[in-house]
C-alpha cells in the first residue's frame, strides 16, 4: 500500500487537518494502490502563505543563481528517473516504453527549454525613452490533469521558477504521486522552503479555494473547458491573471498532394490512438477528400486493428484508460456515434480478449462521419478517430475551423501547399506532415481551448509583469 498523506509545505513534509482519504487506483487492474489525503481550504491557506513569505526573498534572486537551480533539478531528476517511469505507469496505466520515452522525458525536455530561454532572456532593458524591467508576477496557483502528468507539471513549474516566482500546486488526484515524487526531487536540488508547495484534493475545493484566494497573482490551470471556466470564475473575484490550456478537437487534413497517403494515414491515426488517446491535442477528426477516402478508412481501420493494447507492463503499444469516470464516458461516445449513424470500422465498446479488469478500450475507427455529430463535436479524450470526407479544399478548412476549439490542427500534402492551408487553420499551433513539437515551440488555444502559451521563451514570459521605468 503506498500512502501518501502528508503535504509539502514550506519545505516540509506536513500533516494536513483534513481525514478525508482518497483512493489512488491502478486502471490497469482497477486494484487499490493507496491514499492520499483530501486537502481542505485551510491546507491552501498554509500553503499560500507559505508561498507568498518566501517570493519576499525569491523574486530577487539572480538569473544566475536560477540557472544553477534548475541545473540542479535537471540532475536529481535525472537520478530519479526510473521512480518517475514506474509511478507514471502505475498511476495512470501508460506502457513503461510511453512512460519511459514520452511520459516522464517531457519532465527533462521542459527544464531544458525553460532553462535555455532564462539564460538568453533580458530582464531589463532600455526601450525608447525608458527602461522596461520585467519583473515576477507574484505567487502561482497551479492545477494540472492526470494523462501527461510531469509534461504540464514541469512546463509550468520550470517557467515559474526561472521568472522568479514561487507556487502552489493541485496535482490530479488521480494520478498525484508523480508530483509528490517532484516535490522530493525540489527538495533535494535545493528549491528554497516555500517555493515549490504541494496539496493534493478535489478540484471544487482545493482548486477552488486556490483560484480564489487573494494572495495568489495568477492560476495556471491545464484541464477541460468546463473545470477552466470556473477557474477563472473564482479568479475574476481578485482580478488575477488566468493561464488556461483547455480542451481540443484537432483535425488532421490530408490533402491530395500528399507524398505517400498510407504513411501519413498510418501515423495520424496512430497518434489518434497514442497515450490511450488521452491528449489534448490528439488528431481526432481526419478529413480526407472523396478521391481517397475509401482508401483511408481501409488502412486506418487495419492500424486500428494491429495497435496492441494490454498491461503497462507488458510489450503493447497502448494501454488502459486512466480512471473509471473516463472510460465510462469513452464508451458512451462510441454507443453515441453508432447511434448518430456513423459507421464502425474498428474497435468498439469490447474490452481486449483476456482483459475483464482494467480501464481498457480497443482503438476505435469511425467512417461516414459529419461535422454535425457528436463524435465529430465533443472532445472523447480516448482511441477514437472520426473520419470524415470532403470535396474541396476549401470544406476541409471549413470543417478544421468549425468547432468550439482551436488548441492545434494537422495538414498532411506537398510541404509549400501544405504550409498556406496551416496558415487558415485558427488554431495555436499546426503541425505538418507529421514534424514533431518544435524545441520550445509555444503552446496554446484559440477560443474555448484557452489562453496564455507555455514552453519556453513563451512560458517563461507568462509568469512576468510588465514595468516601465520612466525619468527625466
Amino acid at each position: 500500500m503506498k500512502d501518501k498523506l502528508d503535504f509539502y509545505i514550506n519545505g516540509s513534509w506536513v500533516e494536513s487537518e483534513s481525514t478525508e482519504k482518497i483512493e489512488v487506483i491502478n486502471p490497469a487492474n482497477e486494484e487499490l494502490i493507496g491514499h492520499i489525503t483530501a486537502g481542505t481550504k485551510g491546507d491552501i491557506n498554509s500553503a499560500v502563505k507559505a508561498a507568498f513569505e518566501a517570493f519576499k526573498t525569491y523574486q530577487y534572486t539572480t538569473k544566475e543563481e536560477r540557472i544553477e537551480l534548475l541545473n540542479n533539478i535537471i540532475a536529481e531528476y535525472e537520478n530519479r528517473y526510473d521512480d518517475f517511469v514506474q509511478t507514471i505507469s502505475e498511476e495512470m496505466g501508460a506502457p513503461i516504453w510511453l512512460s519511459e520515452k514520452a511520459q516522464a522525458s517531457t519532465g527533462i525536455k521542459n527544464l531544458h527549454e525553460t532553462l535555455d530561454a532564462l539564460k538568453e532572456y533580458q530582464f531589463e532593458k532600455p526601450e525608447g525613452n525608458y527602461t522596461l524591467i520585467k519583473e515576477p508576477i507574484g505567487v502561482i496557483g497551479m492545477i494540472t490533469p492526470w494523462n501527461w502528468p510531469m509534461n504540464q507539471i514541469t512546463t509550468k513549474v520550470s517557467a515559474a521558477l526561472a521568472a522568479g516566482c514561487t507556487m502552489v500546486l493541485k496535482p490530479s488526484e488521480i494520478s498525484p504521486y508523480c508530483a509528490m515524487l517532484l516535490a522530493e526531487v525540489f527538495d533535494k536540488a535545493g528549491v528554497p522552503a516555500g517555493v515549490f508547495n504541494v496539496v493534493n484534493g478535489y478540484g471544487p475545493t482545493v482548486g477552488a479555494a486556490l483560484s480564489e484566494h487573494p494572495d495568489v497573482a495568477m492560476m495556471s490551470f491545464t484541464g477541460s473547458t468546463r473545470a477552466g471556466i470556473a477557474v477563472a470564475q473564482a479568479s475574476a473575484v481578485s482580478v488575477k491573471r488566468v493561464h488556461q490550456e483547455l480542451g481540443g478537437k484537432s483535425s488532421n487534413i490530408i490533402l491530395d498532394d500528399v507524398a505517400d497517403l498510407e504513411k501519413s494515414v498510418r501515423g495520424g491515426a496512430g497518434h489518434c490512438f497514442l497515450n490511450s488517446g488521452q491528449s489534448c491535442n490528439a488528431p481526432t477528426k481526419m478529413l480526407v477528400s472523396s478521391n481517397n477516402y475509401e482508401k483511408a478508412v481501409e488502412i486506418a481501420a487495419e492500424t486500428a486493428n494491429s495497435t496492441t493494447v494490454g498491461d503497462p507492463k507488458g510489450e503493447f503499444r497502448i494501454g488502459p484508460i486512466a480512471n473509471k469516470v473516463q472510460y465510462e464516458k469513452i464508451l458512451r461516445m462510441i454507443e453515441i456515434g453508432i447511434e448518430e449513424g456513423a459507421t464502425l470500422v474498428a474497435g468498439g465498446i469490447e474490452k481486449p480478449e483476456g482483459y475483464e479488469k482494467g480501464y481498457y478500450v480497443k482503438p476505435t475507427v469511425f467512417a461516414d462521419v459529419t461535422n454535425d455529430m457528436t463524435i465529430a463535436k465533443e472532445e472523447i479524450f480516448g482511441p477514437v478517430l472520426s473520419i470524415i470526407k470532403y470535396e474541396t479544399e476549401e470544406e476541409a478548412i471549413n470543417i478544421a475551423n468549425d468547432t468550439e476549439y482551436g488548441l492545434a490542427g494537422y495538414v498532411q500534402g506537398e510541404p509549400s501547399h501544405a504550409q498556406e492551408v496551416a496558415r487558415k487553420i485558427r488554431a495555436g499551433q499546426v503541425i505538418i506532415n507529421g514534424g514533431a513539437r518544435g524545441t520550445g515551440a509555444p503552446f496554446g488555444g484559440y477560443k474555448s481551448s484557452g489562453n496564455g502559451r507555455e514552453h519556453g521563451l513563451h512560458g517563461l514570459e507568462e509568469c512576468l509583469e510588465t514595468k516601465a521605468v520612466i525619468a527625466p
